[in-house]
């Protein structure tokens, strides 16, 4: 189930936890993930152009970054967010979703998360975070600015990576 089944609209006080990610959480992860790319979204990203979701282990944890999920009371997975280190100083920032019923102001699970991964990113020594969003994300290029980070060209990447949607925005935070 991807929203929370309580009768009020979530909280922050109905979020449980952000934790780093366990195997137990593989299923659900890929599944919000899917409906929101595909469903909510309309992206059209299969599960075999992410070849990150199939071993988040290896492509985020294994190699120093890390992979954040938001638990509902219930545990149900709620959000996610992955880091994933390119080089001793630059990070790229992957697997942003939150579900419809645990976003906006109020609901901190993408503030949360958002948070989690900063403070990791600080602790690596990561002085720059970029990250690719289909283009029709509006609602989290606004987050993103929010934030800190500010949209830059393709060229402008200092790091190149895989991303599966062409038609993404790229945005840079640098640390300070």
């Amino acid at each position: 189930m991807l929203t929370s089944p309580s009768a009020s609209s979530p909280s922050i006080a109905n979020l449980a936890a952000i934790v780093d990610y366990q195997p137990a959480h593989h299923a659900q992860v890929v599944e919000l993930i899917l409906h929101i790319q595909n469903v909510e979204s309309k992206v059209g990203i299969a599960l075999d152009d992410q070849p990150d979701l199939r071993d988040i282990e290896r492509h985020y944890i294994a190699d120093g970054g890390g992979f954040w999920v938001a638990l509902d009371r219930q545990h149900r997975v709620v959000g996610t967010l992955g880091l994933q280190i390119k080089t001793a100083q630059i990070a790229v920032m992957k697997k942003f979703f939150v579900a419809a019923a645990w976003r906006g102001a109020g609901k901190g699970c993408a503030s949360q998360l958002f948070a989690a991964l900063i403070a990791h990113a600080r602790l690596r020594g990561v002085a720059t975070v970029v990250l690719d969003t289909p283009s029709v994300a509006t609602r989290s290029h606004r987050f993103y600015i929010r934030q800190g980070f500010t949209q830059i060209a393709s060229a402008e990447l200092p790091v190149q990576y895989d991303y599966p949607d062409r038609d993404s925005l790229l945005f840079r935070l640098d640390l300070a």
